[in-house]
Parts: C-alpha cells; structure tokens; sequence
C-alpha cells in the first residue's frame, strides 16, 4: 500500500529532524515508512517526514548500503524524470517466530517483507517445557540445514506464550502441565541460541502480526479476539496496543457474561468458560462427536457440522454481547476474530454474530476474520524481531525482557474451562 501526500501512517509520527543528535530517529522514522508505505519514492519521504530531500536521500543510501532497502523500480506516468520506489528488501533481515500453546506448537521462518519461509508445525497437547526446548532446537537447525534463514542476518526469535500457562485449569489438563509455572522460557531459548529473545502474550503477538501484515494496514484502531485452545484479547488504537497499566489489557476471556437458562440462569461466568476450541471439543465429545484437532472439525459428517453450527449460534449471543460492549467502552472501528478455529467456522460465526447485533438493534463496530488466522500468533511473534531491527513503531522495549506471567503462589490451577 502506497501513501499518498499528506497521508499519514497509523502508529507512526512523520515529524523529523535534520539535527545530527537525531540521526538515529529519523533513520528510524524512514525505514518505518518505506516498510509501511511501500513502494514509495524519496519526495514522498521527504514530504511526509518534512526532513529535506538531501537528508533523506543520505538516510535511503545507508540503508540501500546496508541491504535493509531496495531501488524496486521507476515511476512512469509523471512529469520530469521517473520516480525510483523503495521497498524493503526481503532478502535485508530474517526472523523466527514460535507459538506454544497448549494444543500445538507452531514456529515459522519469515523474511524482512513478512513472507513464511519455513513452517513446522506440532499438533500436540500439553507439551511440556523440555519437549518444548527440545523442538525448538531442532527447527532453528532444520532452517539453517534447509537455508531458510541467513543466519548473519537473523534478527532474533519471538515467541508467543499465552500467560498463566501451566496454571489455568482447561479441559483434560493433566497435573504435569504444572512444570510450566515459573519456566525460564526465556532462558531455554537463549541456551539454544546467541540471537536475541523476545516474548510477548500470544493475543498481543497476534495483534502485532495484523497490525504489520493484515487489516492493521487498513483499520488503524481495533480490538482483536484470539480464539485458540483459550480466548484471549488485545487492543490497538491508532495502530499501537495498548495493554493496560499492568500488561494483561485485552483479556476478554475473563469478561463475565450471564446464563440465560438451566439451574445458574442469572448467574455470571468468564466468556472463557463459554467459547474456546477446547470447550467445543468438549461439547462435541459430550455429544459423542469426536474431535480432537482444528482439522477433524472440517471432517465432520452432517450431523457433526449441525452440532457445530449450533453451538456457533449459541455462543454468538453472547460474543454479540461482548463486543456490544467494547465498542460502547473503546469505540474502535472494528473487531476482529482470528486463531485455529477453521476460516470456514469463523466466517459462520461472524455471520450469527452480526445477524445477533442486528436483532438487538445494537450499535457495534465493524467485524472482521482476521487475515492471519491459524498460525496468527506464531506471524506475530516473527514479526516482534523485525519490529525491533527495522526499528517500527510497534517495537516495545518490555519484549527485550519479558517472561510469560506467572502465579508462583498460586497452590492450584484456575479453572477457565
């Protein structure tokens, strides 16, 4: 997507300066804007980061020399001598991104343009942390052995880990699971690597995926709901999160709504204990339907899928509900809905939850599948290095040092589902 003159990009404050003490920052702001609004020429970076054009043309030239840019091709249509676009080089900067959860384990290798290089996939519940150093060593080799990455220009490993893992209590949660608690994840990554390790909440990695790669490019201000073996969430204004004073904004799986029937009508539960892939496998299996992986729900025979649709249905009253709510409390412009559920299952569900809203007659933001679905936390969590190196907006410190959550004090799981 090509900005035109005057246009601004979310997250990202266009105003420069020609002072050698700030070099830095509009190296930064430039870079920023050729990754955001590419393919785009060196008056356009001029114009929109009112640094002048000699000032940005020595920046693209660092940069060309660097190999984080590239001259992609010239402008023709226009008066004068045809325009040259930038773009960032693919081939610039390389990252790894891992998605552990507690179905699956996911890692895959992109390059400095957000494209998969590499992917490989674990469906395996309850992986514990051993197991879970173990594969990761083996894929980082398996990227080198394969040449998907160059390691010289390896930006780092992110990884997306739900917090409270090994302590929230869901369905089949076996008391080993525990090892998780107090897990220097951090640690065990940096033991199989000498590049740098960021870590960030699997929502929040998800968001920042979208916020680079998919409709972020488009909707600048939205709330993204994760729907994986849990339901997690994360906020974005003016193409940044924001997680709240003490980081655990967005959880919407602990937002209460009420039972309409059967013994607890009128009481409360967390929307967690409602709507999670767990919870459907556990419906379905109630209903002696097995099903036991995001692809057995698209196996199903016709009484299988009815089951399915019906419980979509169901939990659409109260999702409508829920983002009824985020759109009085936050008013962004849209909600989106990605994770493992199958597209197909979600795109049914956005379609129950809209037909809902409607019949409230409810005022509610625009809703959307999320572009990156399955593996949208595993995206993000690559994106997080490239976020750092190519030094975007959406680059937090905190992410340099953080650990997933934990309730060392805490003498038994919470039960969410």
């Amino acid at each position: 997507m090509r900005l035109g003159h005057g246009e601004g990009i979310p997250g990202l404050i266009l105003s420069g300066s020609n002072t050698e003490q700030a070099a830095a920052a509009n190296r930064a702001m430039i870079l920023a804007a050729i990754h955001r609004g590419a393919p785009i020429s060196r008056t356009e970076l001029a114009h929109q980061s009112r640094l002048t054009k000699q000032a940005v043309t020595r920046i693209v030239d660092r940069l060309l020399d660097e190999g984080l840019v590239m001259e992609a091709r010239r402008r023709h249509g226009l008066r004068g001598q045809p325009a040259i676009e930038l773009e960032i080089d693919p081939e610039g900067v390389f990252s790894v991104g891992a998605n552990i959860d507690r179905d699956h384990l996911t890692i895959v290798a992109v390059d400095a343009a957000g494209t998969v290089r590499g992917r490989i996939h674990h469906e395996r519940r309850f992986l514990l942390p051993d197991d879970f150093a173990g594969l990761m060593a083996d894929a980082l080799s398996s990227f080198r052995r394969r040449r998907v990455i160059e390691e010289a220009r390896l930006a780092g490993i992110g990884l997306a880990i739900p917090d409270w893992l090994g302590e929230v209590k869901v369905v089949g949660f076996p008391s080993e699971y525990r090892q998780w608690v107090g897990y220097d994840v951090r640690g065990a990554l940096e033991a199989i690597s000498d590049h740098p390790v960021f870590i960030d909440n699997d929502a929040n990695a998800a968001a920042l995926g979208e916020i680079e790669y998919g409709l972020g490019t488009e909707i600048g201000s939205f709330f993204y709901i994760l729907a994986n073996a849990c339901l997690g969430g994360s906020l974005v204004i003016d193409g940044v999160r924001h997680k709240g004073a003490s980081g655990i904004g967005g959880e919407i799986g602990w937002l209460p709504v009420v039972f309409d029937d059967g013994p607890f009508a009128g009481s409360t539960q967390p929307l967690g204990e409602m709507f999670s892939l767990f919870i459907l496998f556990d419906y379905l299996e109630r209903n002696g339907i097995k099903a036991t992986t995001p692809g057995d729900l698209l196996n199903l025979d016709n009484a299988g899928r009815s089951r399915v649709s019906s419980w979509l249905r169901k939990i659409s009253v109260k999702l409508a509900q829920a983002i009824v709510d985020i759109g009085m409390i936050v008013d962004p412009e849209g909600v989106l809905i990605g994770g493992r559920f199958p597209v197909r299952l979600i795109d049914e569900l956005l379609v129950y939850v809209h037909e809902e809203i409607t019949r409230l007659g409810a005022r509610a933001p625009s809703l959307h599948r999320a572009a990156g679905s399955e593996d949208a936390a595993a995206l993000g969590a690559a994106a997080i290095p490239l976020a750092h190196r190519l030094g975007l907006p959406s680059a937090e410190p905190g992410q340099r040092f953080r650990n997933p959550i934990s309730s060392r004090q805490s003498q038994d799981p919470v039960t969410v589902a």
